[in-house]
């Protein structure tokens, strides 16, 4: 067989639902040169590569005048009409349009995606590929082997919920038994866009785009036919999620639970609920990524009891993404960056942040959080409430503009929304360094909040300088906070603070080394506020000019030095002292 006949057959092979047959193309130097109307041996190349490229490229070869035609069209004689081409399978890759999806944003496209999908898994695994167009749809089963191209111009599009007849999205599965220690979005997977349980080795990848608007941000979602995630993963390994969009992406635009080896890269969300959630996870990168989530958290790690078990999310780093809440849905994706005007909206301040918790059975240990950028959002929490370990957590090279309350957050609770057998948790070894804020809300401080009888330990600040907006009052500097340690915990349950740079209280071995604190009005607050602290090390640390630097009550084995604003000061015990 000829090098043209053999591409031109392999071009029109038509997709079933049975493997895709593999075009045997040969390098035998029978085709003739681009110039003599040939096939074009690079586009060949491309096609003996398998995978999207190849399926590209055969596509380009279709496209290419054959030898005869030319000959023909050489000769004044009429060109022969063609049939019209069908959709292409080449090397594994299955084109969603050849099982019936159109792509036309109307027409319910789910049964063909998921045939696509099925044929792909019963042949051993392969490329399901969108091309461009809107797939309007309902629940999409992700399977093992699997990988979703969403190419250029690609929407998968989260169709509304139909309330008489017709397709819906699938039942939530059951999960009564544990139902009550997280909330309903984070109990169940099959109500979902896309979901997958128990599969391996699956990858969504592309410039395409993910619109959930037909999804629930949590209300209703417990209806039957009522979907409210846009992506959900459930007991899976080695998945890859990179490079497409998430616009309105219903209560989670990612919830990854119980994943191992997972990689989420390059993803750009634009929400109105969580942009992505990973619980009880172990071996996981995220990096590189852009989230706009006013209504609440960016990026999340939480270690729930979803699983039926407290099981911890390990071996995590977060690197390289920038995080807000500061902007209309939409605008982040669309490039028009529109800050929101209007907050009145909002029953919190708007949040966007990167956050270990609130969910926390289990426990967070060995996360890494680097070169992050917040922007007109809530700051940095790190929290066990709910019996979890947070152990062993560096985060270095931040910076925030706008923070709505705490630039950081460290809080270790006794919230307990868990099985009665679980104990109060533990937080400690926590590494924080080279940290910039400026134009941070005053009312809120930085805060390090443990509970009697259960301290936070061995926390280092290093090279951090905070800019707020000041205007602390006598009578907040006066204000003792509530303990508050059995609910929510979130910088605004406490209101306001004592303290205009950290508040300290409950913690056994804390440092800060190399900490300015600035206020851009006048406060009268104390820059450190320490409460029933046992071993506090301050190392050249400054607040705001002529401002009280410290207010200690029952603290014990206290030091600062090379601080210009006090003396080199050791005290052993300490019940109430201001320097």
């Amino acid at each position: 067989m000829s090098l043209e006949s053999d591409v031109e057959a392999g071009a029109h092979n038509l997709q079933s639902e049975a493997a895709p047959v593999q075009p045997a193309l040969e390098l035998d130097g029978a085709a003739a040169p681009p110039s003599s109307g040939g096939v074009d041996r690079r586009a060949l190349m491309k096609v003996v590569s398998g995978g999207i490229l190849g399926a590209i490229a055969v596509q380009q070869v279709q496209a290419q005048p054959s030898l005869a035609a030319a000959t023909r069209a050489s000769a004044g004689e009429p060109a022969r009409a063609k049939a019209p081409a069908a959709p292409v399978s080449v090397a594994g890759v299955y084109d969603v349009k050849a099982f019936g999806a159109t792509g036309d944003g109307t027409t319910i496209d789910s049964d063909a995606i998921n045939k696509a999908i099925e044929a792909a898994s019963a042949a051993g695994g392969g490329t399901v590929r969108f091309p461009a167009g809107t797939y309007a749809s309902f629940s999409i089963r992700l399977k093992s082997n699997i990988s979703l191209y969403l190419g250029p111009g690609a929407t998968l599009l989260a169709a509304g919920t139909v309330t008489k007849g017709g397709s819906s999205y699938d039942a939530a599965e059951p999960n009564t038994q544990w139902e009550a220690y997280q909330d309903y979005g984070h109990n169940h997977f099959h109500n979902s866009l896309i979901w997958g349980e128990g599969i391996e080795n699956v990858s969504i990848v592309g410039p395409g785009l993910i619109h959930g608007l037909g999804l629930s941000r949590g209300r209703d979602a417990e209806l039957p036919g009522v979907g409210n995630k846009s992506i959900a993963l459930k007991l899976c390994r080695n998945v890859t999620l990179r490079d497409f969009s998430i616009l309105q992406g219903g209560h989670f635009g990612v919830l990854a639970t119980g994943v191992n080896n997972l990689t989420i890269d390059n993803l750009r969300i634009d929400t109105n609920r969580d942009g992505m959630d990973v619980d009880c996870c172990n071996n996981v990168r995220i990096s590189n990524c852009t989230v706009n989530s006013p209504w609440d958290d960016a990026i999340v790690l939480k270690s729930s009891y979803a699983l039926g078990e407290a099981r911890s999310t390990d071996n995590c780093t977060i690197t390289n993404c920038f995080v807000t809440g500061g902007y209309e849905l939409g605008s982040v994706l669309d490039a028009s960056w529109k800050p929101i005007q209007d907050t009145s909206k909002f029953l919190d301040p708007l949040t966007g942040r990167i956050k270990c918790g609130t969910e926390s059975n289990g426990g967070f240990r060995n996360i890494t959080i680097s070169n992050c950028v917040f922007d007109k959002c809530q700051g940095l929490a790190l929290e066990s409430v709910d019996g979890a370990i947070l152990e062993d957590i560096s985060i270095t090279n931040i910076t925030m503009r706008g923070v709505t309350s705490a630039p950081i957050f460290i809080r270790l609770g006794r919230r307990m929304r868990a099985p009665a057998t679980l104990a109060i948790g533990v937080l400690r070894r926590v590494n924080i360094s080279n940290i910039v804020v400026s134009g941070s809300a005053s009312k809120l401080c930085s805060m390090i909040l443990g509970i009697p009888d259960h301290v936070i330990e061995d926390v280092k600040i290093s090279n951090v300088l905070i800019q707020h907006q000041g205007g602390g009052t006598a009578d907040d500097a006066a204000f003792v906070p509530a303990e508050e340690e059995d609910v929510y915990p979130d910088p605004h349950r406490f209101v306001r603070m004592p303290a205009n740079g950290f508040y300290i209280r409950h913690v056994k071995n804390v440092e800060l080394r190399d900490v300015e604190i600035q206020a851009l009005a006048p406060d009268a607050r104390p820059t450190f506020g320490l409460t029933a602290v046992n071993g506090a090390e301050f190392f050249n640390v400054r607040g705001p000019k002529d401002d009280l630097l410290f207010s200690l009550h029952d603290v014990h084995d206290f030091s600062v030095a090379q601080s210009k604003q006090v003396d080199d000061t050791e005290i052993e015990d300490i019940d109430h002292q201001t320097l």
